[in-house]
C-alpha cells in the first residue's frame, strides 16, 4: 500500500520499505531491531551471508504472526540490499533496510577513509535514491556508540548522521554498547546536534536494566528499544518486564519498541537458536503475562509504526 496524500495537500508520513513506502498502519506486527544479513571482522565464523537461510527465517517469523522486520545492518556490512525485495516479496513480511555506519571496530580503515569525508551524502543517497544507487532505498540511519561513552569516529558518525536526519525526516537508531552511554547519545544527538528527540531510536537497552536512565530517556521523548531478548551472555530477560512496567506505569508506553537482533548464524532459529520467531513466541508470551496483551501488542504495532515512520516528500528525491 503507497502513503499517498489527499489532493493539494502535503504528503502523510510513510515508513519506507524495501518495496516502496506504505502508511504506518500498514506495517503489522513489527520487529523493530534485527538482521537479515551481517558480516564483521568481529564475528568470525558466524556471517549472517545465507539467502536461503534467511528466507526460512522470514518464513518461520511470519507464521509466527509476524508482519514486519527493520533490518539495522549499516553500510558495508554485508547487508545484501539486492537480495531484500525478492525477499519480502515470496515471504510477505514488510522489510525496513538501514544505512549508516557502526563502530569502526567493524571496518577496515581503507573503506573509512574512503567514505568518512561525505558520510552525510551517503545516507541521504541511500535514503532517498537507492542502496548502491540502484537498490532498493534505506528507511533508517543505524549509528553506534561505544562503552559508557563517545569516540571520536562515532562523534563523526553522528554528526553526518544527524544532517542525513534534516534533510529526510528519517529515523536514527543507534547501537549502544551492552546499553550504556544513553544519555550521552542524547546530548550529542538531540542538544547539541538539534534532532528531535523523537527521531532516535536507542537500542540495545535490555542489556543494561538501569530505570532511571530509562526514564530519563523516555522523558526526552527518545524511543527505547529492548532488543535481542535469550542472548546467552546477556542474563537480563527476567528483568525486562520490570523495566517494561516501570516506563508503561510512568506514562511512557508509547516509546517502547521490542526486536530480536540476530547477529549470528547459530542464533537463527533454522540453526537451533531462538532467531526470529522467539520474539513472538516465547518472549511476547512472556511480557503479555506479566503486562496484559494489549500493551504488547501495542509495542508491537503503533510504537514501531510511529518510530519508523517519516516524511520523505521533504527529501531530495523523496517523491520518486
Amino acid at each position: 500500500m503507497v502513503n499517498r496524500a489527499p489532493a493539494g495537500g502535503p504528503a502523510a508520513p510513510a515508513v519506507r520499505t524495501v518495496l516502496g513506502d506504505v502508511a504506518p498502519a500498514a506495517l503489522g506486527i513489527c520487529d523493530a531491531h534485527d538482521h537479515l544479513f551481517l558480516r564483521s571482522p568481529q564475528l568470525p565464523g558466524q556471517e549472517l551471508d545465507d539467502a536461503g537461510a534467511a528466507a526460512a527465517e522470514l518464513s518461520a517469523f511470519r507464521a509466527a504472526g509476524g508482519a514486519a522486520v527493520i533490518q539495522w545492518t549499516p553500510y558495508g556490512m554485508g547487508r545484501r540490499a539486492a537480495e531484500l525485495p525478492r525477499l519480502a516479496r515470496e515471504s510477505g513480511v514488510r522489510i525496513v533496510a538501514a544505512t549508516g555506519l557502526h563502530q569502526a571496530a567493524h571496518y577496515s580503515p581503507e573503506l573509512l577513509a574512503r567514505v568518512r569525508p561525505d558520510l552525510a551524502g551517503l545516507f541521504v543517497a541511500e535514503l532517498t535514491e537507492g542502496i548502491g544507487g540502484t537498490g532498493p532505498r534505506a528507511g533508517m540511519i543505524k549509528v553506534a556508540g561505544g562503552f559508557h561513552g563517545l569516540d571520536r569516529h562515532a562523534r563523526h558518525t553522528m554528526a553526518a548522521a544527524a544532517e542525513a536526519q534534516r534533510a529526510t525526516g528519517a529515523a536514527i537508531g543507534v547501537h549502544l554498547e551492552l546499553g550504556t552511554g544513553a544519555l550521552d547519545v542524547l546530548d550529542l544527538l538531540c542538544g547539541t546536534l538539534a534532532v528531535p528527540p523523537d527521531r532516535v531510536i536507542l537500542g540495545h537497552l535490555n542489556r543494561s536494566p538501569n530505570l532511571v536512565v530509562h526514564r530519563t530517556a523516555a522523558e526526552a521523548g527518545a524511543y527505547l528499544a529492548f532488543d535481542g531478548p535469550s542472548r546467552a551472555h546477556h542474563a537480563t530477560d527476567w528483568r525486562l518486564p520490570e523495566a517494561l512496567a516501570a516506563l508503561a506505569e510512568a506514562g511512557f508506553g508509547d516509546r517502547i519498541l521490542l526486536g530480536g537482533d540476530t547477529t549470528t548464524a547459530g542464533a537463527r532459529s533454522v540453526n537451533g537458536g531462538p532467531g526470529m520467531p522467539y520474539l513472538l513466541r516465547r518472549h511476547r508470551e512472556r511480557l503479555e503475562i506479566a503486562l496484559g496483551a494489549d500493551l504488547v501488542t501495542q509495542f508491537l504495532t503503533a510504537n514501531p509504526a510511529r518510530a519508523f515512520a517519516a516524511d520523505w516528500a521533504r527529501a531530495p528525491g523523496g517523491s520518486r
